[in-house]
């Protein structure tokens, strides 16, 4: 069943003005989702890879599963920080025709950096779950996790992903996001929260103390922590403890 959007947007009156890492970043988080604690069919899926500490400690906290849904950012040709949009699981994309206009970036050009990205997002899904089937979110409350919105291109992706899969309520969640960015999410969801909405903004690393790289390993971990429970895998099973990712192909 698809409903109708009820977007809206809350930030925490006593939020810090810079969280401390990605894992105190979820738990200031979780303090706004406590209306989804315990509350039954509700999975917390984060996005690979800064997401995913965030996502594990909102699902802790809410008692819920928590899996990743990983989505690529499509960065410009010669200038990959910048977006100019995204792909979701699923195949899904998102352009940012602002950024593609102004560069004047080809069909062709746009459509190459979609496929190579394409096949990178297929194999960290493998490999971050590790054998696990995916978490069932069609009829689902699902609660969609990043550390931090810049762009919002990787989120837009994964929200229009994830609607297309017919959840029951769709929540977008992040600690930190411009108001500009977040209003962009409404259409995508029911619920968009975040704890910290700085004016100006400037980055997502500037409201956190660290904010160094989650690396493979710690996604797998984390995932693997919460995964064992939904999956029954036995005391001393090597789930989560799969191959590193390697390297991708250039």
């Amino acid at each position: 069943m698809v409903k109708h959007p009820r977007s809206t947007t809350q930030a925490r009156a006593t939020s810090p003005e810079r969280f401390v890492d990605r894992s105190h970043a979820g738990r200031v988080l979780a303090e706004l989702l406590g209306a989804y604690r315990h509350r039954p069919g509700t999975v917390v899926l984060g996005l690979p890879r800064g997401g995913v500490p965030v996502a594990a400690e909102v699902a802790r906290s809410l008692g819920a599963p928590l899996d990743v849904f990983v989505v690529r950012k499509l960065g410009v040709p010669g200038r990959e920080e910048l977006a100019m949009g995204a792909i979701a699981s699923g195949g899904l994309q998102v352009r940012n025709e602002e950024v593609i206009g102004h560069l004047r970036i080809s069909d062709e050009a746009f459509s190459a950096v979609a496929a190579r990205e394409a096949e990178e997002l297929r194999r960290r899904e493998l490999a971050y779950r590790v054998g696990r089937p995916a978490l069932e979110v069609a009829g689902s409350v699902v609660i969609l996790v990043d550390d931090g919105l810049a762009t919002g291109s990787s989120m837009r992706a994964a929200a229009a992903a994830i609607r297309q899969k017919e959840p029951e309520e769709l929540v977008v969640a992040v600690p930190t996001a411009p108001r500009k960015r977040l209003d962009l999410l409404r259409l995508a969801s029911d619920t968009v929260l975040a704890a910290l909405m700085p004016d100006p903004f400037n980055s997502v690393g500037e409201c956190y103390v660290d904010f160094s790289q989650t690396s493979d390993d710690e996604v797998r971990r984390l995932v693997s922590r919460r995964g064992a429970r939904r999956s029954g895998a036995a005391p001393g099973s090597r789930a989560g403890q799969g191959p590193r990712i390697p390297p991708r192909r250039t």
